[in-house]
């Protein structure tokens, strides 16, 4: 007598063949897996690495930046105070000439700080006494330099330098931040896949995961290193 088959018995074959996953083309699904999960760790890997990487050259460059806004406050303190002598002591030399005390302003004139004096040397060169055209005192003359005032800028010069150094470093460490977080999303969606048995589900989870990667590992190569 012929065996007969209830509708509901095919019905359950046929949504256990569509489900089934297995055979040649799932262990390659499988391999490919495994590829995808190597590739995306030693890349997810590398990724954080330069993040640090970059998170510590900003910390240094940023110190740098400090250390030299510290030099640049004291050698502006020192210039500021070496500019009050300077006019102080032009002052009482300029009192100790106009009253006509040449010894006094003598005295006060060996007082004078060496880098002043050659500003002070052109200025009595210009006859100030009868020229009206003479600038107001030494300091305003070109041959006026201070040091002090001139490492002052060097340092401010360089403080601003490591700070901008130390932004750009900053850049770039969040850039290298943004594209771990990119690959972990690659290994999500790899481990999401593996939950399906669904093979055509399966293949565009990994495939999606793959485009994924191929970005992330696009930007580690372009994203400069530290």
């Amino acid at each position: 007598m012929p065996e007969t088959v209830s509708p509901g018995e095919v019905a359950h074959s046929l949504g256990h063949k569509h489900h089934h996953f297995g055979g040649p083309r799932a262990e390659l699904i499988e391999i490919g897996e495994a590829i995808l999960l190597a590739i995306v760790a030693i890349a997810t890997a590398w990724s954080g690495f330069q993040t640090g990487k970059w998170d510590s050259h900003q910390a240094h460059l940023y110190g740098l930046s400090n250390k030299y806004r510290a030099q640049e406050n004291r050698a502006a303190t020192l210039s500021g105070q070496q500019r009050i002598y300077d006019t102080t002591t032009f002052g009482f030399w300029y009192q100790q000439e106009i009253e006509g005390d040449h010894r006094g302003a003598k005295l006060f004139e060996r007082r004078f700080r060496a880098e002043y004096r050659p500003a002070f040397d052109a200025w009595l060169a210009l006859d100030p006494f009868h020229n009206p055209k003479a600038p107001p005192g030494p300091i305003f003359m070109p041959q006026y330099h201070n040091a002090a005032a001139a490492r002052a800028t060097a340092a401010s010069h360089r403080a601003s330098e490591a700070f901008d150094a130390g932004t750009d470093a900053r850049e770039r460490g969040d850039k290298y931040l943004r594209n771990t977080v990119l690959l972990a999303s690659v290994l999500f969606l790899t481990a999401l896949a593996q939950k399906f048995r669904f093979e055509s589900v399966r293949i565009g989870l990994l495939s999606v995961a793959g485009i994924l990667l191929a970005i992330g590992i696009y930007f580690l190569i372009t994203f400069p290193r530290a």
